[in-house]
């Protein structure tokens, strides 16, 4: 009898002990699974490994089931700023659409404005610039050197960058004038430089709508905002015009009519990459020799080409695309302000018609996920939650910070 109960004992210990093992060997799998998750979201929006101390928060977040603040917590690593969110932006900073180009007020205004948790529809129309206190030389308005510097010494963009007016920093450039990013320096450089203003109109449907003008165009809009420019014969056949230039250009116009007033200037014989240009704005009683207006004179330019068309006279602008194929853009969507209401005067109010659509909304979320996730929204479930991540931005004060933990949570499973 005294054998039968040792063997039973040892038996029970056994069971006991594989028991202990395997549940020890379960918190060790789920914990590993934790701290495995946790380096691929840190990896995703910070692009270097965690240290083991942030691997540890974020894990622990992540087995209390909140993910979101783990994504947090990677954010507040300073190549968040410097290397994602600055290697995301900077092609919406010139026409070639390279990641390799200088830091510039483009690129550290956005870093501000996502860093400061800040409504982001402010790109299109505040009166804002980040600059960095304190750095040699100081911000100007005329060239790029200050940014230039940062770079150099690659400064914190997390730590250094001050929210100021442009306004306050740009004596030519009145509060009302302002645009967010579309009226700093480098914007002008690379989209009122030359050229007829329409380049600031289609690189913000790109950068900002996710669109290009052939995803656009509509050849059902009325043509009677059409530039003298635009011949309606190209090549001798109107068939030209009506089938495809009046199907960007009706549109296209009426809106970029807001810009009528800017213009960049530089030195061509001396600077012709315009490195040392400004962008300048023509306030109440500035005239342009040329238009004897407040039109700068690429409005008029090659009058001759159509004589018969639209003269501009002010920068009085019209949304032509709230009606037609574009109407589902859904300009409505998250009014910036009420009163603008598909018609307006000047940069601003057409920076809050922009900001106010849907499609604004849309694309904000469509770049974060792939800046995030390494890849484009692909199938139905990405796709809603690239919705699901711009209704989160209309309810949550368009505040991008969020969007990117939104965007790490969801693909922070995935496993290519």
């Amino acid at each position: 009898m005294s054998e039968y109960r040792e063997c039973r004992s040892l038996a029970l210990k056994g069971v006991r002990l594989a028991l202990a093992a395997a549940l020890s060997l379960s918190v060790l799998t789920a914990t590993a699974g934790d701290r495995e998750r946790a380096k691929r979201i840190h990896d995703r929006l910070a692009g270097v490994p965690p240290t083991e101390s942030v691997l540890a928060d974020m894990a622990a977040d992540i087995n209390a089931g909140n993910v979101e603040d783990a994504a947090y917590t990677a954010m507040q690593n300073r190549h968040f700023y410097d290397v994602t969110i600055k290697n995301m932006v900077m092609p919406w900073t010139n026409e070639a659409r390279t990641v390799f180009a200088p830091l510039n007020d483009y690129v550290a205004t956005v870093i501000g404005l996502i860093r400061d948790d800040k409504d982001f529809r402010q790109v299109l129309y505040g009166d804002v610039v980040y600059t960095a206190d304190g750095f040699i030389p100081a911000y100007s308005p005329n060239d790029n050197a200050h940014y230039q510097a940062l770079d150099d010494q690659d400064a914190n963009l997390k730590d250094v960058l001050v929210e100021h007016r442009q306004s306050a920093l740009n004596s030519e450039l009145p509060a009302a004038a302002t645009a967010g990013v579309l009226t700093t320096r480098q914007a002008a450089k690379a989209f009122f430089i030359d050229g007829t203003n329409r380049a600031m109109f289609r690189f913000t449907m790109i950068n900002y709508f996710c669109r290009d003008m052939e995803q656009l165009k509509d050849t059902r809009r009325p043509p009677d905002r059409i530039r003298q420019d635009v011949s309606r014969s190209p090549g001798g056949d109107s068939r030209i015009f009506l089938n495809n230039c009046v199907g960007c250009h009706s549109g296209m116009d009426p809106m970029a009519q807001a810009y009528a007033y800017y213009d960049y200037t530089y030195d061509e014989e001396t600077d012709p990459e315009g490195q040392n240009g400004h962008l300048i704005f023509n306030a109440a009683g500035e005239t342009d020799p040329v238009t004897e207006s407040r039109v700068v004179e690429k409005y008029r330019i090659n009058a001759d080409n159509f004589p018969y068309g639209y003269i501009t006279a002010d920068d009085h602008w019209d949304n032509y695309w709230r009606e037609g194929r574009n109407a589902v853009l859904d300009w409505g969507y998250a009014p910036v302000d009420p009163s603008i209401d598909g018609s307006g005067t000047g940069m601003k109010s057409l920076g809050k018609e922009m900001a106010s659509s849907y499609a604004f909304a849309e694309c904000q979320a469509k770049k974060v996920f792939r800046t995030v996730c390494l890849r484009q929204p692909t199938d139905s479930a990405d796709r809603s939650e690239v919705s699901a991540m711009a209704d989160s931005l209309k309810s949550n004060g368009f505040k991008l910070k969020k969007s990117f933990a939104e965007a790490a949570v969801y693909c922070s499973t995935d496993v290519q």
